[in-house]
């Protein structure tokens, strides 16, 4: 039994720091948002630059989405884990069923940070002007 409480807090770690990751990468978009926000109210904004904030605002949504997506599905996978039958064996269904999740979030991290770095690089861009 000892063994599949720590399997099951173990698995229950890793949707933790899963949610950690998202919930500060929302919040991170949010200070993107302000970001833009001060930029569009720039007197010198040209019609090229509006139309790429305009791109990452809308960026900016769909991530949201993404994040409240994966949220949704890790607050699913935490009820799973809290109801599993302790007298089952431990067979590795558990961890199974979290791959799919897993790789959501490894696509999701390294889509992020892609969209993370080109925002910053605009931003940059705006710095110097």
């Amino acid at each position: 039994m000892e063994k599949k409480l720590n399997y099951l807090s173990d698995l229950e770690f890793n949707l933790d720091t899963w949610k950690r990751e998202l919930k500060f990468h929302r919040d991170e978009m949010d200070s993107f948002q302000e970001k833009l926000e001060e930029i569009a109210k720039r007197k010198d904004l040209t019609k090229e630059a509006m139309m790429k904030l305009e791109q990452y605002q809308n960026k900016i949504l769909r991530e949201r989405k993404v994040i409240s997506d994966l949220l949704h599905k890790i607050k699913e996978k935490r009820l799973n884990l809290k109801t599993a039958d302790l007298n089952e064996p431990l067979d590795g269904r558990l961890y199974r069923e979290q791959q799919p999740l897993r790789e959501e979030m490894r696509t999701y991290i390294r889509l992020h940070y892609d969209l993370k770095e080109e925002m910053m690089d605009f931003f940059t861009e705006w710095l110097e002007k």
